[in-house]
This record gives structure tokens, C-alpha cells and sequence, in this order.
């Protein structure tokens, strides 16, 4: 039997639901996340991300504080194939080693930051009743999603600590990135449905339509392409552009088939990244002019930010990979990635009284 006004009424006086304050959480966490981005940017093309040998969920939570425990770091390090073969060649100090390891140090704590900051609210909005019918398992998906990111930081880690490995494995690296992304992704979806429903109790979820789909498949194969680049440190294969060894395509390594080439020479995959970059600046524009109509500061934002990364990454080239040029062109991507579910949610959102 329909509800009737009165019925209606009684089930909103009885919802203790917080919408707008999750939102905000949410946007809150998203922000953090952003934030590793550049940290773990920064430890990237520091090469620090090797520094750490160990996982330690608790006792890793404070740096070394006396020289005998910054002399046992410095021994686990120095075991490790990137100081053989790398740093002490080229005449690495303790102090050069406080340096790096500060970077790795710092965005794990970040990490743990974050993980507290997601987990401690959410426990106490499920015990005041806060969180909506249908947002449980949502934001269960996304803790989940956030302790999968440290599994993966630490696979990344241990790929690049055996054998004859001075890097971590791209692979690992590009996983542990886009599932990054993809979280921040789920979090701005979800604080925007959140905020709409605190506006409208009767509001839905809005919809994941096909060009947000296509665009968002655009972007993600864009990202794993960068992130395979950043893995190789195929930003170096070329410091000019459009140009690539002085031609538009750079010899490529095919000995061992083209999808070996694909997925690991490092002028292939620069150039790819490259080029590509422009398929992914279409598809986001597209998807920025059909939010304009819905959104306007959603469609606006999504445009300038693909204008800017596109300069950004431009310029990350001519300079040579430059530290804190590559690092903004990372968490532009990063604000990009926020950007593109955010006027997806536009483009998504349902008619208010839509009953669907």
C-alpha cells in the first residue's frame, strides 16, 4: 500500500541520518588522498620508496631516534639490491639516507593517517545510526578499498627488494596508483550523492552514463600508461617534443613482440603516453561540455584542469623530468581524477521527483 504524507512524515522524523556530514567527511578524506598522491609522487622520483625495508603496522609509526637505530635502517638498506648497485656506487651517506628515507617515512604515515581518519568516523556514524539505507556496504567497499592499498604499497615494495631490482616493478607501482585513484574516485561519487540526498531525502544515486563510462575508461588507460612511464622512468627516453629521437615515432625494442614493447620498452611506452594523451583530453572535454549544462562549475573545472595537465605534461618533458613539475603534473592528475567523477556525477544525476 502507497505511504501517505503522514507516514512519510513519521519516517522522516524518525531517520537520525547524517548525509551532509558523511559528505563532508568524505570530501575531507578525498582531500587526504590527493595529498598521498603528491607525497608518494615526491618519493617516487626522490627514488625513496626502497628506503624501508620492513612492514611494520605498528612500531613503523616513529622514524629512527638514535644513531644505533638509524645505523640498523641504514644496514637493512644497504642489503638491498638499489644501494648495490645504485646509491653506494654513487657514494651515498647516512645523511643522504636520512633524506630518502623521511619521503617513504612520511607517506606511510600519511597512509595510516588516512586509514584512522576513514575507519574511526565510520565506526562511530554506524553506531549513531547516521549512515543511509543503502550506503553501508558503499562505504564498506571503500575501507576495504583502502586496506587494499596498503597491502599493495607494501607488494609494490618487496617487488623491488630481491634479485637485481633497482626500481619496484611498474606493474605493482601502476596498481598501487590507480587503486589510489579509483578510491578517490568512489569518495567524491559518494559525497556528492550524499550531499544531494541531505538536500532531498527523497534524491537517488546518480547514474554512471556511457560517456561517463567511456571517458572514465579513457582516463584510467591514460593513468596506466603514466604510471608504467613513471615506473621505467621513461619520462627520460626524450626531453623534446613533439619530436622523439628527433621523429614522431621513437625506435622501439620489438625483439620480444610487440606487447612485451608495449608494456615495457620505455621510448614505446613514452611515446604512447604521449600521444594518447590527446584521445584522453577529447573524451574529457566531451564529458566537461555535457556537465556545462547540468553543472557549470563541474563542466568548467574538468576542462581547465585536462587544459592544464596536458601543458603540465608537456613541460614535465622539456624540463627534463623536473621534481616538482612532474610532481604537479601528478596530483593534477590526481585533482583531474576527482574532476571527471564529479561532472560524471552531473551528467548522472537524476531529475528531482524521479522516481526510477
Amino acid at each position: 500500500m502507497a505511504s501517505t504524507p503522514l507516514d512519510q512524515s513519521s519516517d522522516l522524523a524518525h531517520d537520525r541520518s547524517r548525509p551532509g556530514w558523511l559528505a563532508w567527511w568524505l570530501l575531507a578524506v578525498a582531500a587526504m588522498v590527493v595529498l598521498i598522491v603528491a607525497v608518494g609522487g615526491i618519493t617516487r622520483l626522490t627514488e625513496s620508496g626502497l628506503s624501508i625495508t620492513e612492514w611494520n603496522v605498528a612500531s613503523g609509526v616513529l622514524p629512527p631516534l638514535s644513531d644505533a637505530q638509524w645505523q640498523a635502517e641504514f644496514a637493512k638498506y644497504r642489503a638491498t639490491p638499489e644501494y648495490r648497485y645504485e646509491a653506494g656506487p654513487a657514494g651515498m651517506t647516512l645523511a643522504d639516507f636520512k633524506a630518502i628515507f623521511f619521503w617513504e617515512w612520511f607517506h606511510r604515515l600519511l597512509g595510516r593517517v588516512i586509514g584512522l581518519a576513514f575507519a574511526l568516523p565510520l565506526a562511530f556514524a554506524w553506531i549513531r545510526g547516521w549512515i543511509p539505507i543503502g550506503y553501508a556496504p558503499r562505504l564498506l567497499a571503500l575501507l576495504a578499498l583502502g586496506g587494499l592499498q596498503g597491502v599493495f604499497g607494501w607488494l609494490m615494495v618487496r617487488s623491488g627488494l630481491g634479485g637485481t631490482m633497482t626500481d619496484v616493478s611498474h606493474f605493482w607501482l601502476s596498481i598501487h596508483l590507480c587503486t589510489a585513484l579509483v578510491t578517490l574516485a568512489g569518495l567524491v561519487w559518494t559525497a556528492l550523492d550524499l550531499q544531494a540526498l541531505d538536500r532531498d531525502r527523497a534524491a537517488r544515486p546518480a547514474r554512471f552514463r556511457p560517456i561517463a563510462m567511456l571517458a572514465g575508461a579513457v582516463l584510467f588507460l591514460q593513468i596506466l600508461l603514466g604510471a608504467w612511464v613513471a615506473g621505467l622512468n621513461a619520462g627520460h627516453a626524450s626531453n623534446t617534443w613533439p619530436l622523439m629521437q628527433e621523429r614522431i615515432v621513437p625506435e622501439a625494442d620489438l625483439s620480444q613482440g610487440l606487447f612485451f614493447a608495449v608494456t615495457h620498452d620505455p621510448f614505446l611506452l613514452h611515446f604512447l603516453h604521449r600521444w594518447f594523451a590527446w584521445a584522453a583530453f577529447g573524451a574529457l572535454l566531451w564529458l566537461g561540455l555535457r556537465a556545462l549544462s547540468r553543472e557549470d562549475n563541474a563542466g568548467k573545472a574538468l576542462i581547465g584542469l585536462a587544459m592544464g595537465q596536458v601543458l603540465l605534461g608537456i613541460v614535465t618533458v622539456v624540463t627534463g623530468v623536473s621534481l616538482w613539475i612532474a610532481v604537479a603534473h601528478q596530483v593534477t592528475g590526481a585533482l583531474l581524477v576527482a574532476a571527471t567523477a564529479t561532472a560524471a556525477h552531473a551528467v548522472g544525476r537524476r531529475p528531482q521527483g524521479h522516481g526510477e
